[in-house]
């Protein structure tokens, strides 16, 4: 009966058997198509620039297809100034027309070279889908250009005749723009991005403007991005880190510049209250004064939001002991006479004793002032256009996990235990582990910015912050964030935040297995596709774990790793002939990159290679495209049948 129903409703789409078979070819046409190349990258943190320009070279994809197609017919250096023209084409002629090139010659030449590598990176999709990414300012240009033409006798005359016309008009700069964009565009099929927009690097808020305007893209979310959910949803203890981590890494001007957010209420209240601390343990870690605003000045403010964010995290603790973060709760450990805390049963010493804020008796409690200037903030930050918009793409395009084409992405970890059980985490009153875990804490997040009854929107406040630092939570994975310890005690010891056994237990196939089966997946291709840690290839560490079955790809944008892990990361590229990783070398500039056409050197390590080119048909777009199939035959046969009464004139 429902079948029936439903063959129904698809005799409305396609009301005659022609109709029904021409969709039928054209389906199967979609389905024999090479599979379109996926990029996955990770833990950008903000570094916008190094970002960009792998966004722009798809890792390497496009310098491929340029020595796919131009082989040995183009040296090296032309090879590398075609690359560059295609990642940055404004650039690029704004520099060669100052240089005293033959600009005409010139035109006409890479005119030609692009239309040929745009012929070779369009093969791989419909005519429909290559017309839907033209610019529609040259839409027709460009694919009368780059379709073949067997009916024409002479097409050189009719090519020539073409390129003529657009060097006659003067507007083979704007053809090149238009041709170099789209090349980079159908390069590159879908984006993946596997955690960590935010934090450490200056310009996270163009990354999301500049991922806002991709063709194609999902995002797991990172433990730094749920942060920004945090406080982009008002939660205090969120508000007071995300501003803490700002002036850590000397970047406030994310908050004024790139998002508007005023900063004057904190800054007034630090004159106030701190005026004569020097909050030596509170430096800014790139060390750079800004023009407007004095280092003296960011460190005392530095440690007065940290003295915040210390009491609010104290508030959330105990209100939500469940969490697993009453260790958190140390302001009350502290004797305010001696300047010591109890951490474990053991005495230390603070290296900082002034806390002109914090009432012995009620340490965790907010004085006025700092009240007055939370409220504010979170104000501020709760009426952010630019944020809310972004926070919204985030909800959209975002989720803890996904499954894609037999890959199981996420940023984090699978929380376990050390006998390779499945953690239980307990959440508000329930305790979930694997795949449950997962589901329940993406609703709970939802919930902070959809749900109509308040006390659940406040729980799903309170779970982007346990989502951020709590040691059940699969995006962080460690039994504590020790910021309190890093600042304000001395001995390493305390400093420690042991990681889930998920770490440890990841170098064995059985535990990617075990992981995979629990999303769903099985056999010899699934694999995870794994952001969050850092891979320390300089002391032989590999990204591939589990005999393949699980792949680290933390891209290393962050400029402060690039020391401690001797590369710049990793990024992922999985097209129709297989899965490589590129290991990067540092980014130097943009400017760099243009002006002496630097790439960033990138080391392809294969990971999987199929024997059969892989197509749309084996694809999870695929499946549905088949079934889609088999429902048109359903529907055929019904009209042949007589069950349905064809409705065509």
């Amino acid at each position: 009966m429902e079948q029936n129903k439903y063959l129904e409703y698809l005799a409305e789409l396609y009301p005659t058997i022609e109709k029904a078979s021409t969709e039928i070819i054209n389906l199967q046409s979609i389905i024999n198509l090479p599979k379109g190349t996926e990029h996955f990258l990770s833990d950008i943190h903000g570094e916008y620039e190094a970002f960009s320009h792998v966004l722009r070279n798809g890792s390497g994809a496009v310098r491929k297809k340029i020595d796919d197609v131009f082989g040995h017919t183009l040296g090296t250096a032309e090879k590398r100034s075609v690359a560059t023209l295609i990642y940055y084409p404004r650039e690029k002629l704004e520099q060669l027309r100052q240089s005293g090139e033959d600009m005409q010659n010139w035109y006409r030449v890479t005119l030609y070279r692009l239309i040929e590598l745009c012929r070779v990176v369009s093969s791989k999709y419909t005519r429909s889908k290559v017309r839907k990414a033209l610019p529609p300012d040259y839409a027709y240009v460009i694919e009368e250009l780059i379709t073949e033409k067997p009916e024409l006798s002479d097409k050189e005359a009719y090519y020539e005749a073409i390129i003529q016309t657009i060097l006659d008009i003067g507007r083979a700069e704007p053809f090149i723009i238009a041709m170099a964009e789209l090349i980079q565009r159908l390069v590159v099929d879908h984006l993946h991005i596997i955690g960590d927009i935010f934090d450490r690097g200056p310009l996270p808020h163009q990354i999301m403007d500049c991922l806002m305007d991709y063709h194609s893209l999902d995002i797991q979310w990172g433990n730094h991005d749920v942060l920004w959910m945090g406080a982009a949803a008002g939660q205090q203890a969120c508000i007071a880190t995300v501003i803490r981590l700002c002036l850590r890494y000397g970047n406030l001007d994310i908050l004024e510049d790139g998002y508007g957010i005023n900063m004057l209420p904190l800054v007034t209240f630090t004159l106030e209250t701190y005026v004569d601390d020097e909050a030596r343990q509170f430096g800014i870690k790139t060390q750079q004064e800004k023009a407007d605003i004095s280092l003296a000045l960011q460190q005392r403010m530095h440690k007065a939001i940290s003295v915040i964010q210390f009491k609010i995290e104290g508030q959330l603790a105990s209100e939500n002991p469940e969490f697993g973060m009453n260790g958190r709760c140390l302001l009350d450990q502290i004797d305010y006479e001696t300047n010591q805390i109890r951490i474990d049963g053991k005495q230390y010493e603070l290296l900082d004793g002034r806390f002109p804020t914090i009432d012995p008796a009620e340490p965790y409690a907010l004085s006025e002032q700092e009240k007055n200037v939370m409220e504010r903030l979170t104000r501020a930050f709760k009426n952010c256009e630019k944020l809310q918009k972004h926070v919204k793409f985030l909800l959209k395009k975002g989720s803890l996990y996904k499954v894609y084409n037999g890959n199981l992405l996420y940023h984090g970890c699978v929380p376990m235990n050390e006998d390779g059980s499945f953690m239980e985490v307990p959440v508000y009153g329930q305790t979930y582990h694997g795949k449950a875990l997962y589901d329940v804490l993406e609703q709970y997040v939802r919930k902070a910015f959809f749900s109509m009854e308040e006390e659940e929107k406040e729980r799903g406040r309170n779970i982007l912050w346990f989502l951020w630092s709590a040691p059940g939570s699969p995006l962080y994975g460690r039994s504590k964030m020790a910021t309190f310890e890093r600042y304000l005690i001395a001995e390493k010891e305390t400093h420690q935040e042991v990681k889930n056994a998920y770490y440890q237990l990841l170098e064995k196939k059985e535990t990617a297995e075990k992981i995979l089966k629990e999303f769903g997946l099985e056999g010899e291709e699934a694999r995870i596709i794994n952001g969050h840690v850092p891979v320390h290839q300089k002391e032989g560490e590999s990204p591939v774990k589990c005999e393949g079955k699980l792949l680290i790809i933390d891209g290393g944008f962050s400029r402060a790793y690039h020391r401690e892990t001797g590369i710049a990361g990793y990024t992922l590229i999985y097209n129709s002939y297989g899965m490589s990783l590129a290991a990067h070398e540092p980014f130097e500039t943009t400017e760099i990159a243009i002006q002496e056409e630097k790439d960033i050197v990138s080391h392809q390590i294969a990971v999987n290679y199929s024997h059969k080119r892989q197509t749309v048909g084996d694809t999870d777009n695929g499946k549905q495209l088949l079934k889609k199939i088999g429902e048109l035959k359903e529907l055929i046969g019904a009209y042949r049948s007589g069950t349905i009464k064809e409705r065509g004139n």
